[in-house]
C-alpha cells in the first residue's frame, strides 16, 4: 500500500545500506550500546562509502544529492535490522541542513569536506535547562567584541555533543521587548576553543547508543567568521528546518513500528504456551491485526509527507500532524507487541524491550506531542 516514494536509485542505495548495516553495525551494536556512543571510526567508515555526504555539493567531496529520501532509506534499513543510528540521523537530518543552507563560501571550504568524510562530527545546541521547547526563552548570550563574539551559557540534552568537532550554538545577541523571537544567532563553536567544556554524559532510559550531554560556555571567543547566516535571524532559520527535523522523528517511528510488528510476528509463531503457539490465540491475531492496520495508516500518511517535503510544499502544521500521529502509533505498537512476549518482552536480550524504551523519547524531542497539538490548533484558527 506504499505510495510511489522511491526511485531505482533509492532502491540501489537501500541495497548498499542494508549490506552495510548487516556487516558493520549489527555485530558491534551491543558493544556500542554498552559504551553509550558510536565510535568515531564508524563515522569515517560511513563517510568513505559516501553515506554522510550525499547532500554535500560535489565540489566539497559530497554526492550532490540533496534528496531527503536517501535519509529515509538509511533510517528504514537501520530499523529493519533492529538497530538505531541516532547520532548519524541527527548529524544528517538536523545539523547538516543548517550548514548547507547558511554556510558562506569560506565556511563551506573549511567544513564541508570533513562533514562529508566523517572526520568532522557535528551537533546543534538549542535546548537549555529550563527552556525546553521555548526557544524564544534562550538565555545563552553572545556579545560582539571586535571580530569575535564572547559566548556564555549552558545547554542540555545535546545529541552527539560528546564527540562533536563543530557545535552550532543558538545564542542571544540582542533583545527586543516587543518580539521575544528576535536577536537569536547561530554560532559554530569548535572543539578546543578555550572556555568550551562538555559536562556529564546523561544516563537515558533508551537510545543508549546515542550520546547525550551537557555543554557549557564560559567566555568562549567565537570568531565572527564562525557565524552561520545573519546576526539575529536564528529563530527564522530554526523554523525553516523544524518540519524536516520532525519528519525525521516520524520516519524513525514508523520504521521502528514495522520492526516491532515483524519481530513480534516471528516470536508468536514460534513461542508455545498451553500446548500451542501464541499466534494461534484469537487475542494475538486481533492485536497484531490492529497494529498492522495502524502502522499501514501511519506509513501512508508519512509517505505523502515525505513527497511533500522533497517537493518543498510540506507546511509546519502538516509536519506536526505527521509527527504527532506517527509517534503515538509507535507508542501503541511497541506496547501491544511487548505484551505478546510476556515476561520475555521485559528482558533486554529481546529487541522488543529496546524498541519499547527507545520509543518513549519520540513524543518528547523535536517538540513534544503537546507542542505539536498547539501548532495544529493554530493552523485551524484556534
Amino acid at each position: 500500500m506504499r505510495a510511489d516514494v522511491f526511485t531505482s536509485d533509492h532502491e540501489d542505495f537501500r541495497h548498499l545500506v542494508r549490506e552495510f548495516v548487516a556487516k558493520e553495525v549489527v555485530p558491534h551494536y551491543a558493544e556500542w550500546e554498552e559504551a553509550g556512543r558510536l565510535p568515531r571510526s564508524f563515522f569515517e567508515r560511513l563517510g568513505s562509502l559516501g553515506l554522510l555526504g550525499m547532500a554535500v555539493p560535489e565540489d566539497y567531496g559530497g554526492g550532490g544529492q540533496a534528496d531527503y529520501r536517501y535519509n529515509v532509506v538509511l533510517q528504514e534499513e537501520a530499523a529493519r535490522a533492529l538497530v538505531t543510528l541516532g547520532t548519524v540521523r541527527t548529524q544528517l537530518d538536523v545539523v547538516l541542513p543548517y550548514f548547507l543552507a547558511y554556510a558562506d563560501r569560506e565556511q563551506r571550504a573549511r567544513w564541508f569536506p570533513g562533514l562529508a568524510s566523517g572526520t568532522l562530527l557535528s551537533a546543534i545546541a538549542m535546548t537549555e535547562p529550563g527552556t525546553g521547547s521555548d526557544l524564544a526563552g534562550i538565555r545563552t548570550t553572545a556579545v560582539r567584541d571586535g571580530d569575535t563574539y564572547v559566548l556564555n551559557g549552558a545547554k542540555t540534552f545535546i545529541t552527539g555533543g560528546l564527540l562533536a568537532d563543530l557545535v552550532i550554538v543558538v545564542a542571544r545577541t540582542g533583545s527586543d521587548p516587543q518580539d521575544r523571537r528576535a536577536g537569536l544567532t547561530l554560532l559554530v563553536v569548535e572543539d578546543g576553543m578555550p572556555g568550551f567544556t562538555r559536562g556529564r554524559v546523561l544516563d537515558k532510559m533508551g537510545i543508549k547508543v546515542q550520546d547525550t550531554v551537557e555543554l557549557a560556555f564560559d567566555d568562549v571567543r567565537v570568531p565572527v567568521a564562525n557565524r552561520l547566516g545573519e546576526e539575529g535571524r536564528a529563530f527564522t532559520y530554526l523554523g525553516h528546518n523544524l518540519p524536516q527535523e520532525r519528519m525525521t522523528v516520524a520516519v524513525g517511528s514508523v520504521a521502528q513500528s514495522r520492526a516491532a510488528l515483524e519481530t513480534t510476528l516471528d516470536y508468536v509463531r514460534q513461542r508455545k504456551v498451553f500446548g500451542t503457539t501464541v499466534a494461534a490465540f484469537q487475542n494475538t491475531k486481533f492485536e497484531l491485526a490492529a497494529v498492522a492496520a495502524e502502522v499501514e495508516a501511519a506509513q501512508a500518511m508519512l509517505d505523502q509527507a515525505v513527497l511533500a517535503l522533497v517537493g518543498g510544499s510540506l507546511s509546519g502544521a502538516d509536519a506536526a500532524k505527521v509527527k504527532l500521529f506517527c509517534t503515538e502509533v509507535q507508542a501503541r505498537t511497541v506496547d501491544r507487541c511487548l505484551q505478546l512476549f510476556g515476561g520475555y518482552g521485559y528482558m533486554l536480550e529481546y529487541p522488543i524491550a529496546r524498541l519499547y524504551a527507545d520509543a518513549r523519547i519520540t513524543r518528547i524531542y523535536a517538540g513534544t506531542s503537546e507542542v505539536m497539538k498547539v501548532i495544529i490548533a493554530k493552523s485551524l484558527g484556534l
